[in-house]
């Protein structure tokens, strides 16, 4: 009989020739279990489990909105509760300075959206991104990547495209009355958890403000609470023009915003008439079940605890072949020697039942982003686990 192993390889379209191909039937918490043995999910399904796998809010808000209805209309025809809920409390966490959610399904799509909205109120094309960030794989989205390997083979890209160095000041005179958009992670990810440092952000602001340029902050992998915060560019001291979310936010179902204020969110509503539009934006069953995962993040005291327990996986984390870790509160790299060594430590982890990972463009460095309710105790046991690793590979 044909295995759902084989059909894994057989059917569904591959993103890489070295799938972990774990075949997991049943998460709760940090665990995925499978047939022969348990893991811990140390990257929470790549920034998406912030509230651990079928946390029970989440799941009695699925199945409570399931018995009502799921779709019935394309976005924003209808006055749906799910989304009028999210889309309140979303502009809650901003204080009410970005007041206005368009609901996508991915973040991707929130970056296409905002890109979107950016040129249309400002009447501009070029737009500028940071070098090393990642903002999604569609083709707009990717256009915001300076990185050769994973672009040169889907060009031509989006035109007027500039970048600049992350966190390099001088480069910010790049920026022009020609540009409509500055688009950078509040904390890069795929470049390895790089914080903006000396008020990078706070410069970069100043100078979208003098040449009416829109900021666009991409916070679908550092928002949702993983770095302490509910926003990340709170522990800045700016606010954004425009904000994108997905991942953490949606407690494991796909969605995605971008939020701005009114006032700029407003002309895509004509001229021309329609001018975003989306079939699943904001579905029922995926909004309440992101309503539920930011009502608890911001309500329960989840947030709270992320920083000291990010303190303890760097205070246990002791090891010579570490050579550095990044952190802001549950979002970590732990930086090798090379590729060779930490894929070798990867696949050992895994074989001891922790799954972790690398970054896109950092391929030397072990992501750990683990759900944000892990326990103390649970930090421990991963940590031992990932240190017998290192010992394994490195003697």
């Amino acid at each position: 009989m044909i295995t759902q192993r084989q059909l894994f390889f057989e059917h569904l379209a591959q993103t890489s020739e070295f799938p972990l191909a774990l075949e997991i039937d049943f998460a709760q918490g940090i665990w995925m279990h499978s047939k022969e043995t348990k893991y811990i999910d140390l990257i929470s399904g790549i920034g998406v489990s912030n509230l651990g796998h079928r946390h029970p809010k989440v799941t009695a808000a699925i199945k409570n909105q399931v018995d009502k209805y799921l779709h019935l209309m394309v976005y924003g025809e209808f006055i749906q509760s799910p989304q009028v809920v999210l889309a309140e409390l979303l502009a809650k966490s901003t204080d009410f300075v970005l007041d206005s959610v368009y609901l996508v399904n991915s973040g991707t799509e929130a970056t296409e959206g905002a890109l979107k909205l950016a040129k249309r109120y400002t009447g501009r094309s070029e737009i500028i991104a940071a070098k090393n960030g990642y903002h999604g794989s569609t083709h707009g989205a990717l256009s915001l990547s300076d990185n050769d390997f994973f672009t040169q083979a889907f060009r031509p890209l989006l035109p007027e495209i500039g970048f600049i160095e992350f966190n390099n000041v001088p480069d910010l005179e790049r920026i022009s009355s020609k540009t409509a958009a500055v688009m950078v992670e509040t904390i890069q990810g795929e470049a390895g958890v790089i914080e903006p440092s000396n008020d990078y952000l706070k410069k970069l602001k100043t100078k979208c403000i003098e040449t009416g340029t829109l900021l666009i902050l991409d916070e679908v992998q550092c928002g949702a609470g993983r770095s302490g915060k509910f926003w990340a560019y709170k522990h800045y001291d700016i606010t954004p023009d425009i904000l994108t979310t997905a991942k953490g936010m949606g407690g494991g179902m796909p969605i995605g915003a971008f939020l701005a204020k009114k006032e700029v969110m407003s002309c895509l509503s004509h001229n021309p008439i329609l001018g975003h539009i989306t079939t699943y934006g904001g579905h029922p069953v995926c909004a309440a079940a992101a309503a539920a995962c930011v009502k608890e993040l911001l309500e329960s005291d989840t947030l709270s605890k992320v920083e000291k327990k990010g303190v303890l996986f760097e205070s246990i984390l002791l090891h010579k072949a570490i050579k550095k870790i990044r952190r802001k509160g549950l979002m970590m790299s732990v930086e090798l020697d090379s590729f060779e060594n930490l894929q070798s430590v990867i696949q050992k982890c895994i074989e001891k039942g922790v799954v972790t990972d690398w970054f896109l463009f950092n391929n030397i460095s072990m992501r750990i982003a683990p759900p944000l309710i892990i326990s103390e105790a649970e930090i421990e046991f991963a940590c031992k686990l990932i240190l017998e690793a290192l010992n394994e590979v490195y003697g």
